[in-house]
């Protein structure tokens, strides 16, 4: 990468997320896999990184390896919470074009991207906060109110990191007035006629469970089979789901996001969205046509993710198993969902299981200082961009920030072209250094207004 003042500029920010992306805190369900001593060396790593940060603010560790800081503001009042989660799905080198984690720099000016496993999830956020915390820092800011940080480490996996986070934090009586995680980003091409970039901000987001569908029944010798065995069974509960989709509509949060968008459009389409008194039903269509992300945003979605059967290729799978997991719209349930499911399959000897439901979250209001304080600072950093709130089809650690604040928001502050979301959890994961540097703005900008 050639040199120039810019480049100059950013190379602490950047050398900095190179560090933290080197270290593997890969977290697994099965947390006898982990190899904790990367969470360690990610944790002492950071008051060598951001030294005025560690001076100034007070940290703690919760649930052994989730980062709580307390920044002290000038006044009592509401505080605000900025999250982010550090530890990153697994990785091999197999499909990579560059090791994943290897921080490398590859490209030159608007070109240059670092590589790695955690570069847009999440340890990317992570860095843009603490460094616009340090040199917020050094320029003498202090926020009005508390600020904290909150930094779990099993967002992945079980995320109860935030979770006691959550506790330790309404234990204090602390109910926090802003609360920022990640979540939407900067896209483009998502909506018909809009040319603009657009920033989603999720108000909301998704509930989650995995289902598991079971069958079992008598085993024996794969050379001679029954008319209907346990993997048939399944595999006609698995096709009965598929063919049945769950209902769709658009939640109030979905219809102010069009009549947002709608009014950035060009042509027809401008009459389209700006009357949806008429034009509902078709547009409920063409969300569910447009794109599988538009048609996640009308319903409930299910996909059935693994499969276990027999344990050898010549015998018949006593018990055979799939996963199935559900992304439950706001306004549904985990109870309406496992019902759907069950008329879907119409078969008493297909056995239902949630585990670890979570329902979808409350939705947070796009008025008053939290949403504005948000929404300025996106257009200040990205400046001509169009801002919206949406419901976010993932799930997130702040989903269990909601129950201690009322306004909880979902953004990543960085541009991320169809390609680089496709990257997320996938092999080839990178951010462009310019848009690294521009989430760190957004992050100074909101400091700012939380300083005033």
């Amino acid at each position: 990468m050639t040199s120039t003042a810019h480049e100059t500029d950013a190379a602490g920010p950047v050398s900095r997320l190179q560090a933290l992306i080197r270290i593997p805190t890969v977290s697994h369900l099965d947390e006898n896999r982990i190899e904790w001593e990367h969470f360690t060396r990610l944790q002492d790593a950071l008051p060598e990184l951001y030294p005025l940060a560690h001076e100034n603010l007070e940290r703690e560790l919760v649930a052994g390896h989730s980062l709580l800081y307390r920044w002290r503001g000038r006044e009592d009042g509401p505080p605000a919470v900025l999250m982010a989660h550090y530890d990153v799905v697994a990785a091999s080198d197999e499909g990579w074009e560059h090791p994943p984690f290897s921080g490398a720099i590859v490209g030159e000016g608007e070109d240059a991207l670092v590589w790695g496993r955690g570069t847009l999830d999440d340890k990317g956020s992570m860095v843009a906060i603490l460094e616009a915390v340090e040199s917020s820092l050094a320029a003498g800011v202090t926020p009005r109110h508390d600020v904290y940080l909150c930094f779990g480490h099993n967002e992945e996996t079980a995320g109860d990191g935030a979770r006691m986070l959550v506790d330790e934090l309404e234990a204090r009586g602390v109910r926090p007035g802003l609360v920022s995680d990640e979540g939407g980003a900067i896209v483009e091409g998502i909506f018909p006629g809009v040319d603009a970039p657009i920033a989603v901000v999720g108000v909301a987001e998704k509930g989650i469970m995995s289902l598991t569908m079971t069958v079992e029944q008598q085993g024996g010798h794969a050379s001679t089979p029954p008319r209907l065995p346990a993997t048939a069974r399944l595999a006609r509960a698995i096709v009965r789901l598929n063919r049945r989709p769950f209902r769709s509509g658009f939640t109030p949060t979905t219809l102010e996001m069009i009549r947002t968008l709608g009014a950035h459009t060009r042509g027809p389409l401008r009459m389209v969205f700006g009357n949806l008194w008429l034009t509902k039903p078709l547009l409920l269509a063409l969300f569910g046509r447009l794109s599988d992300e538009t048609a996640a945003i009308i319903r409930t979605t299910s996909v059935v993710t693994q499969l276990d059967g027999a344990m050898a290729a010549n015998a018949l799978a006593e018990r055979a198993v799939a996963t199935v997991n559900i992304r439950i719209a706001v306004g549904s349930s985990v109870t309406e969902a496992i019902e759907h499911v069950r008329r879907a399959v119409d078969d008493p000897l297909v056995r239902l299981e949630a585990l670890h439901p979570s329902e979808p979250s409350p939705v947070s209001p796009t008025h008053g200082f939290a949403w504005e304080a948000i929404k300025a600072s996106i257009e200040e950093t990205y400046p001509g961009t169009i801002v919206t709130p949406y419901v976010m089809l993932a799930a997130s650690d702040s989903r269990h920030f909601t129950r201690i604040s009322d306004h909880v928001y979902r953004f990543s502050p960085f541009e991320m072209s169809k390609d680089e979301r496709g990257t997320l959890h996938a092999k080839n994961e990178r951010i462009r250094i310019s848009t690294f540097l521009r989430g760190i703005e957004f992050y100074r900008r909101l400091l700012g207004r939380l300083a005033a």
